[in-house]
């Protein structure tokens, strides 16, 4: 009895832990707020901002072989005050995005140039919020020059540059009091870039990818922060609102400031560069490469598209994040992305790896639901047995054990795949929350956009009805009110929190679901079966 409450529990832990994972997400989205480490946001002008800044922080410690002893000088506040068009120095475009710099050498408005990042009101999406650290923004360790550097505006050797299939470099001055800054910027069409910083003198510099892009505001439970990879494939990975402290990275490969779907990101394969996590407002992380007078580093302004990240270098699609389950996300994402190739189509692609997933699944699943049935079929022996035997707990136990061996059942079986099932939900549950892909895929008919939800709420409807089916047609030895009412309830209550998911996830909900029916009716056909072998057979001892 002991083992069969345990599995009721975990039937009751799993529908409740999804429970508050969607319903926290949805209830309680994350709060937004202006979390560059040092913003002013009234400031108008790029001289006024260093004036009135609010804030502070410490200039991180640089201890690497370039630099002797450490630096700790405070690193005046700055802002990303808005780039007006009189604060655009150049303009870099291609037939995938348009990028702006401002006279402080950043890159103040990047848009992807593709219809399916458009936002709402049918315009491209800007990346970056312009009251948070933007990207290319340089600081350095010493207070006065740092002071200087956000009074003094940049120059640019072309004021607008197109790129084709040919890059384009684009080259930064700025002149400072005994210090001259050079940013030499090479674009590509794909929107990657390479960059050559440097300085006169020999100076403790601070590099950004800046603040990460600030484009989707939905309320699921996602992974949004910056994340440093190492030369051994380790990721340091720090969630906006969890910094809590300086992280230092001696060899780091990937420094990327990441949102749902884009990133801004540096990469250094072949020379890994020192780079640290500081900590900002709210403890939101903002990444710096470090270095002593100049930094060479390749960058990367985009949407995370697996293709895109793979094209530009193969180790650069560890920058896709997927959270706790990443090291399940990626492969499943790769095959469903394989899948997709042949079929052509990412609403048929999420339908084949679900049916993969319950093919590969099949035989531990048969095992348990024939447990379950063989459970539900002996509860009321077991009752007798509580009946008989309750005063004599260890009695009973005994009794029970010997039930259960004399038919074959196993109170446990029906755990195993459940087990397996949940990070296997969850792993799919990042892939079609964060794979930008989906985004703008279509399916058939009515849903367009799989990573938006569907618009006349069909799938989720179809959704709850397939899990009130299902649970209708697998075997249930719950005897708690409390437990019955919970699964009588969960349809309803999943089919209400599905309605704004996004439909791919919803469409992967309903195919398992459909799956699961005809599966558990293969079962119980079976199961049937089976029952009348047994009959059979003891039916021929007594004949005998």
């Amino acid at each position: 009895m002991e083992q069969q409450d345990t599995q009721k529990r975990l039937l009751i832990a799993m529908v409740l832990s999804f429970a508050i994972l969607v319903g926290y997400s949805y209830l309680f989205p994350p709060k937004q707020q202006s979390n560059d480490l040092n913003s002013s946001s009234q400031s108008k002008s790029i001289a006024a901002t260093t004036k009135k800044s609010s804030t502070s922080i410490e200039a991180p410690s640089v201890k690497s072989p370039a630099v002797s002893g450490k630096s700790t000088a405070a690193v005046p506040a700055t802002t990303s005050a808005q780039a007006d068009q009189k604060d655009i120095i150049a303009v870099i475009s291609s037939k995938n995005y348009i990028f702006k710099i401002d006279k402080l050498g950043r890159i103040a408005s990047a848009k992807l140039l593709k219809e399916k990042y458009k936002d709402a009101n049918g315009s491209y999406a800007e990346l970056f919020d312009r009251d948070k650290a933007l990207p290319l923004e340089l600081r350095f360790a010493d207070k006065s020059i740092n002071s200087a550097a956000f009074k003094t505006t940049y120059t640019a050797s072309s004021k607008s540059i197109k790129v084709t299939d040919v890059p384009q470099s684009l080259t930064l001055t700025q002149k400072l009091p005994d210090t001259v800054i050079t940013k030499k910027i090479t674009f590509y069409p794909d929107g990657h870039y390479d960059l050559d910083v440097e300085s006169s003198n020999a100076l403790d510099i601070f590099l950004t990818p800046g603040h990460r892009p600030d484009v989707d505001h939905s309320r699921y439970l996602l992974v949004r922060g910056s994340l440093i990879r190492d030369s051994k494939g380790v990721m340091t990975t720090i969630e906006d609102g969890k910094a809590k402290k300086t992280e230092t990275v001696q060899d780091a490969t990937i420094i990327s400031s990441f949102d749902r779907y884009d990133a801004s990101l540096f990469y250094a394969f072949d020379t890994p560069v020192q780079a640290i996590i500081a900590v900002g407002n709210g403890n939101d992380p903002l990444p710096f490469v470090t270095a002593k007078k100049s930094i060479k580093i390749h960058g990367y302004v985009g949407a995370k598209d697996w293709r895109i990240l793979q094209n530009i270098h193969p180790k650069l699609t560890d920058a896709i994040e997927f959270g706790w389950f990443t090291f399940l996300s990626r492969p499943f994402f790769k095959v469903m992305l394989w899948i997709k190739d042949y079929v052509g189509n990412w609403g048929w692609a999420i339908i084949l790896f679900t049916l993969l997933v319950k093919l590969i699944l099949f035989p531990l699943s048969y095992k348990g639901m024939m447990s379950m049935n063989k459970m539900r079929d002996l509860a009321p022996k077991i009752k007798e047995l509580k009946e008989k035997y309750g005063k004599d707990p260890a009695k009973m136990n005994q009794q029970t054990m010997e039930l259960y061996k004399k038919h074959g059942a196993n109170p446990m079986g029906g755990c195993l795949p459940m087990l397996l099932q949940i990070p296997v939900f969850f792993a799919l549950y990042r892939v079609l929350l964060n794979a930008t892909e989906l985004q703008g895929a279509h399916w058939i008919a009515w849903i367009q956009n799989l990573a938006d939800k569907d618009p006349y709420y069909v799938l989720p409807i179809l959704m709850g009805v397939s899990m009130f089916v299902s649970q209708k047609l697998q075997p249930n030895t719950m005897t708690d009110p409390m437990q019955k009412k919970i699964f009588q309830w969960f349809p309803a209550i999943m089919t209400f929190f599905f309605l704004t998911f996004p439909a791919g996830l919803v469409l992967y909900w309903l195919t398992n679901n459909i799956l699961t029916i005809v599966q558990q009716a293969y079962i119980n056909h079976a199961y049937n079966k089976y029952k009348e072998n047994i009959k059979r057979a003891n039916s021929s001892k007594n004949k005998e």
